[in-house]
C-alpha cells in the first residue's frame, strides 16, 4: 500500500537534489528510491516527482548494470553519441540561406517579397519560411538570426542628405567669424525653429516619475484642438554668453516671427549683456522662415537692423548641416529634457518648462509668449528686396552677407 507521507518526503528530497543533478543521475536516484519504497515504487515515485515510469526503468536497468559490472567506468557523456533532436539547420541545410532572403529581401533576395512591406518579427519570419517549405520555430529563428550576426536595431539620423563640395570651407568660414567677433565682445547668437507643438492633454514623449499605477492620463488621438491651438518655439541661443531666448509663437512660423523673437532677445537679454555693441552675427540653418533664398527674411532682417541700429551679419550653414547649429544640441535638447513625458496643456506651462531649462553649465533662458499674426504667404518684389541694403560676402555670398541699418545706395 502507497504510503502518501513517504512520497510526499520523496518529492522534498528531489526537489532539494534537482539543482544538482544531470539527467543520468535523476532517473538513477529515482530508481533507488523507487527500489527502496517497494512494491509499487516505480509508480509511487514517478507521482511524487512528475518522472515518467520508464525514465525509472531505464535508470533500475543503469543501476542494475554497474552493480553486475562495477570495473566499468561510468561514461562521461549523459547521451549515446549522435542522441537528441537534430538541429533544423542540420536537417534542412537550406534554412539559414532561406532566412538570409527572407529578413533582408531587397539586398539579397527579391525586392516584391511578400515581407518587404511587413513587420518581420519572428513570428512572421517563422510563418514564411514554413510556407517557404523550411519548418522553422520563432525561437529557431531568433537564434540562427543571432548567430548570422543580427540584432534589433532601431534607425539611426546620420544621413544629412547631398553634400556640398564647400562644406567644410563654410564651417571653417563661420568658426573663423564667431571667433572674431567674439574676440573683439560682439554678440554672436544662434536661432532656429523648434518642432512645432500641440497644445492640450496630449502624449509627450519620455517618462517621469510618477506613483506606481498611477501614470497621467492623456488623449488618445493627437487632434489639434482649436481653442488652445499650437505653439511655435522660435529660439535665440547666446552662443558666447550660455543663455537663451525662446518666443512662443501661436500664429505662424514665417521670417517676420523669426526678426520678432531676435528683437526681443535684444531688448530682455542682448542689449543688457552687449552694451557696447556695434554689430551682430546670426548664424542660421540654410532653410526654414531663417533660409538663405527666403526674400522675406532678407527683408525682415532689414527691418530688424534698422530697429537695432546696428549692422546685421548673417551666416547660413550649408544644405543638409542644420543639427551642427549650435542651438540644436546647446539648447533645444536640454528643453525637450526637460518637459519629457509632460503634457503640455496650455502656452503657460510651455513657457514655464522652457524658462525652467537650466543645467550644470551654467545654462539659462528666458521665454516669452508672442500673440502677434504673422500671415503666411507674403510676396517680396524685386523692387523690395532690392531696397534691402545687403552686402554679399566674398566667399559665398549667398551663404554669407551683412544687412547694414541705413538705405541702400542707388
Amino acid at each position: 500500500m502507497q504510503d502518501s507521507t513517504t512520497k510526499q518526503r520523496i518529492a522534498v528530497k528531489f526537489h532539494d537534489l534537482a539543482g544538482l543533478m544531470d539527467e543520468r543521475m535523476s532517473r538513477q536516484w529515482a530508481a533507488a528510491e523507487a527500489s527502496a519504497y517497494g512494491w509499487g515504487g516505480v509508480r509511487a515515485v514517478s507521482e511524487a516527482i512528475g518522472m515518467s515510469p520508464h525514465t525509472i526503468r531505464k535508470g533500475s536497468t543503469e543501476l542494475a548494470g554497474r552493480e553486475a559490472n562495477p570495473d566499468i567506468p561510468i561514461p562521461p557523456r549523459i547521451r549515446r553519441p549522435g542522441g537528441g533532436r537534430k538541429r533544423c539547420t542540420e536537417s534542412d541545410p537550406e534554412l539559414s540561406a532561406a532566412l538570409e532572403l527572407v529578413v533582408d529581401p531587397v539586398t539579397r533576395g527579391d525586392p516584391m517579397s511578400p515581407l518587404r512591406w511587413t513587420c518581420k518579427s519572428t513570428t512572421r519570419l517563422a510563418e514564411e519560411l514554413t510556407r517557404q517549405g523550411h519548418p522553422a520555430s520563432p525561437s529557431t529563428v531568433g537564434r540562427l538570426l543571432k548567430a548570422a550576426g543580427y540584432s534589433l536595431q532601431s534607425n539611426r539620423k546620420t544621413k544629412e542628405g547631398g553634400g556640398h563640395p564647400d562644406r567644410n570651407a563654410q564651417f571653417e568660414h563661420i568658426n573663423a567669424m564667431v571667433k572674431a567677433f567674439q574676440e573683439n565682445g560682439q554678440p554672436v547668437i544662434s536661432v532656429d525653429t523648434k518642432k512645432k507643438e500641440l497644445v492640450g492633454e496630449f502624449k509627450n514623449g519620455g517618462r517621469e516619475w510618477q506613483p506606481s499605477g498611477h501614470p497621467q492620463e492623456v488623449l488618445v488621438h493627437d487632434f489639434m484642438d482649436k481653442e488652445l491651438g499650437k505653439a511655435i518655439p522660435y529660439g535665440v541661443y547666446d552662443v558666447t554668453g550660455n543663455q537663451g531666448w525662446v518666443s512662443v509663437g501661436i500664429d505662424h512660423d514665417t521670417a517676420r516671427f523669426a526678426a520678432e523673437a531676435i528683437r526681443r532677445w535684444w531688448k530682455k537679454m542682448g542689449s543688457r549683456r552687449y552694451r557696447g555693441a556695434d554689430r551682430l552675427l546670426i548664424t542660421a540653418d540654410g532653410g526654414g522662415s531663417n533660409g538663405s533664398r527666403c526674400r522675406l527674411w532678407k527683408v525682415a532682417l532689414q527691418e530688424l537692423a534698422r530697429g537695432l541700429g546696428i549692422p546685421l551679419h548673417v551666416c547660413h550653414f550649408p544644405p543638409g548641416t542644420s543639427k551642427w547649429n549650435k542651438i540644436e544640441h546647446r539648447m533645444f535638447c536640454h528643453i525637450t529634457q526637460n518637459w519629457r513625458g509632460r503634457p503640455l496643456v496650455s502656452h503657460e506651462v510651455i513657457i514655464n518648462l522652457i524658462a525652467n531649462t537650466a543645467t550644470d553649465r551654467g545654462l539659462t533662458i528666458q521665454a516669452e509668449l508672442d500673440p502677434g499674426s504673422y500671415p503666411t504667404g507674403i510676396k517680396v518684389t524685386d523692387e523690395q528686396l532690392a531696397a534691402v541694403n545687403i552686402t554679399p560676402n566674398a566667399f559665398h555670398g549667398e551663404w554669407n552677407y551683412s544687412i547694414l541699418p541705413g538705405k541702400r545706395e542707388k
